[in-house]
């Protein structure tokens, strides 16, 4: 049996780009002689979905489409995921389900039983979990059919009382398939191969993997599609963050090389993918943001020169009285090694007409945080003109260890249509700073080794105010990633002032956090809505 994996990039509530993508992949497996063609998990409609689900006429077009769709099948069979309604009226209208079409027709549906309810994963809001797991036979062959989560349910992580495969597995099976929606993080890779590893040593079967690339706002998905023999020691990948259709000859040993990117080329191919889709799917082009001379503009900057193209960039220089000349003369110098425009716009007059008018009502305090937010507030309205007249999208520049403490000015440095550092750590900021100059000094070296600062008064460092970013962050990690109590984190010999100082900065700005643009998510907890928290509470507060 001839099988194709088909790794593509969907559009949420696109149907008829969604349906042209797999049509033609049908076509090109056709031509190579394929017997099956396998597509992700709701490929139809795309993933995530969400509150689209609730809409009946959602749920009539996936069904319009899947009828089209099954029409493909008189010469190759397809498995393809979609939702499906629910025949009982007890329990979620929906399942997450897993077509089998073949001859023009669907011969069986298969529902998604362990439904992901942590993180980004929302899956119980809408759907009922199936709890009959059936083998389909096809060319003699019995081939298990899950849904991404079915498959996770491993030693470690025991999230479910049962496994679907358990009961599968029952019918000797001779292929695993799981179809797949599976987001990116810089660990994901190694979590997945430990679940194949996983799956493949206790039942001893071959597995295919489809999984999507491509990103909806926020999550990216990586793809790494792939076939697993039963002895896990051969891997056929398609490659990671590209569409594209892989055949494999059920039986045969794959000998195909798997060369896994490092953190940083992951982290970089994830935030091109991300930003990239973002403008794509929502018709945009042109982007703008606020170039200040620190090292999180420029990584920004560069990394959308090769995401939209530096012709699609205007970047806007705002220095003030308190800019040094090298932050305006290292901007000018990253502009032209990305052979892209500018414009500036000095904002000391614009600032010293808000001292004016404000002055009666500030008469008798000192120069504070609020002078400072309002230099920020300009620049932010400037951006945002532009923006608005010109149709160019604002980039956020934030980054994690930023947004983590509340080292932002609302409606100022915070505002933009996307966060594109957002979930870099500082530290994370230099190391793909480093990674995007190691083949040609495109940050200019002058802004990876000057002391950070946001240049709102004279002689100003972010040490300030903060500790070092290497601490920082590190406390930062082990609070937000691995969920470390303040206890646990001061028993691996962070300061305890430090410690509980910074934590009680995180929680106190979690309605900065609500208020921000969407964040590109790459690590495994990424500000958003995988990490939901209360924005009153008083935990360390």
């Amino acid at each position: 049996m001839k099988i194709a994996l088909a790794q593509l990039n969907y559009h949420i509530g696109n149907f008829e780009s969604n349906f042209q993508k797999i049509s033609k992949a049908c076509k090109a497996a056709i031509k190579e002689k394929s017997d099956l063609i396998i597509f992700s998990e709701l490929a139809i409609c795309g993933y995530p979905p969400r509150d689209f689900l609730e809409f009946d006429d959602f749920i009539l077009k996936v069904e319009d489409y899947l009828k089209k769709i099954s029409n493909l099948s008189n010469e190759i069979a397809i498995i393809i995921g979609a939702p499906s309604r629910n025949p009982n009226k007890k329990g979620k209208p929906l399942y997450n389900s897993a077509f089998f079409l073949n001859n023009g027709k669907i011969e069986s549906v298969h529902h998604k039983s362990l439904l992901p309810n942590y993180d980004i994963f929302d899956e119980y809001r809408y759907f009922e979990s199936g709890k009959h797991n059936q083998f389909v036979e096809f060319k003699g062959k019995k081939l298990g059919i899950t849904i991404c989560e079915d498959i996770w349910n491993v030693e470690g992580s025991y999230l479910y009382s049962s496994s679907p495969l358990d009961e599968l597995s029952k019918n000797n099976l001779d292929l695993i398939i799981n179809i797949a929606a599976s987001p990116f993080s810089y660990k994901q890779i190694e979590r997945r191969k430990k679940v194949f590893d996983y799956n493949i040593n206790k039942y001893k079967t071959p597995i295919a993997y489809v999984n999507h690339i491509g990103a909806q706002t926020e999550l990216i998905f990586d793809g790494g599609s792939c076939f697993i023999d039963k002895e896990a020691k051969a891997y056929s990948n398609l490659n990671y963050f590209e569409e594209g259709i892989d055949y494999h000859q059920l039986g045969e040993t794959s000998t195909k090389e798997v060369l896994l990117p490092s953190k940083y080329e992951r982290i970089y191919a994830a935030i091109i993918t991300g930003l990239h889709d973002y403008f794509k799917k929502l018709g945009f082009q042109k982007a703008t943001l606020g170039l200040s001379g620190g090292i999180d503009s420029a990584l920004t900057l560069a990394l959308a020169a090769d995401a939209l193209g530096p012709e699609n960039l205007i970047p806007i220089l705002l220095p003030s009285q308190f800019s040094s000349s090298h932050s305006i003369t290292d901007s000018i110098e990253l502009c032209k090694n990305l052979n892209c425009n500018f414009h500036q716009i000095e904002i000391e007059s614009i600032f010293d007409q808000f001292l004016n008018q404000l002055g009666p009502l500030f008469k008798g305090t000192d120069f504070d945080l609020t002078e400072e937010n309002i230099q920020s507030r300009i620049r932010g309205t400037l951006l945002m003109a532009y923006s608005n007249k010109f149709g160019a999208i604002l980039l956020n520049t934030s980054n994690k260890s930023e947004i983590a403490v509340g080292y932002g000015t609302l409606y100022g440095d915070m505002a933009g249509g996307i966060s594109v550092i957002g979930d870099l750590y500082k530290t994370e900021v230099y190391e793909l700073s480093k990674f995007i100059n190691r083949n040609r000094i495109i940050i200019p070296e002058h802004i990876l080794i000057k002391e950070p600062s946001a240049e709102l008064r004279p002689d100003q460092k972010d040490s300030d105010s903060l500790p070092n970013y290497e601490d920082l962050d590190r406390i930062l990690f082990e609070y937000i990633e691995n969920r470390m109590s303040p206890s646990g984190i001061i028993k691996l010999g962070l300061d305890k002032e430090l410690v509980l100082k910074t934590l009680k900065m995180v929680n106190i700005n979690e309605y900065k956090r609500h208020q921000t643009a969407p964040i590109l998510r790459v690590s495994e907890k990424a500000f958003g809505m995988g990490r939901r928290m209360p924005i009153v509470g008083k935990y360390l507060s």
